[in-house]
């Protein structure tokens, strides 16, 4: 393959199709050199090093849920929308292992603020709009719901569900069906404990 033809968006979307393929950790510049068959010098034109090509994975991926999340929850509300949310992540793991993984990793502040994280913090509040809860508890809520979409899928992706009963596709609806139930019944916050009482009864008046 030319050398003319790598561009920085082309090696990225090698990276992470070697990413889906053979896994995260497995991408580097060398087996991209490899894949293209060019040099590794070739490729410093276009991307600094392993971490800089891993990095610009993560963003597509992002880049690539957001945008599929986002298709999903027109026109929803609910628990609709909190399914359909949920599926898009489920799905896109399935589909693209080694991306997903990438969208995982924790990046720098300013690549952060200037990636698609936004639009999936946002779009978890979008959900939540359908459901009557008010800060801070729709920010706990944002967290419990990444923890629980995130958690479950990473461990059924390792395959942490396959040798019990009953099976995943069981199991997934079931915790949709909790989290709804929750987000529809989310507990008080607990009365604030302040110190001991130091109030005396007053003493009988002698008037």
């Amino acid at each position: 393959m030319a050398r003319a033809g790598l561009t920085a968006e082309r090696l990225t979307r090698a990276g992470a199709e070697l990413a889906d393929e053979a896994g995260l950790d497995q991408v580097t510049l060398s087996a991209l050199a490899r894949r293209f068959g060019v040099k590794v010098a070739s490729l410093y034109s276009h991307v600094r090093n392993s971490r800089d090509l891993r990095t610009r994975i993560t963003l597509l991926a992002l880049e690539e849920l957001a945008d599929r999340g986002a298709a999903a929850l027109a026109g929803r509300a609910g628990k609709d929308a909190l399914t359909a949310l949920a599926d898009v992540y489920r799905d896109y793991a399935r589909e693209h292992p080694g991306r997903y993984a990438a969208a995982r990793l924790r990046l720098d502040p300013e690549t952060a603020a200037a990636s698609a994280g936004g639009r999936h913090s946002a779009m978890t509040r979008a959900i939540l709009r359908g459901y009557d809860l008010t800060e801070p508890d729709r920010t706990h809520a944002v967290r419990l719901l990444g923890s629980v979409f995130h958690g479950y899928v990473t461990l059924e992706t390792a395959g942490a569900f396959s040798h019990s009963a009953p099976g995943t596709e069981e199991t997934w609806p079931r915790i949709l069906d909790a989290l709804d139930a929750l987000l529809r019944n989310w507990p008080a916050p607990p009365a604030p404990s302040g110190p001991p009482s130091t109030h005396r009864s007053a003493s009988p008046s002698t008037a």
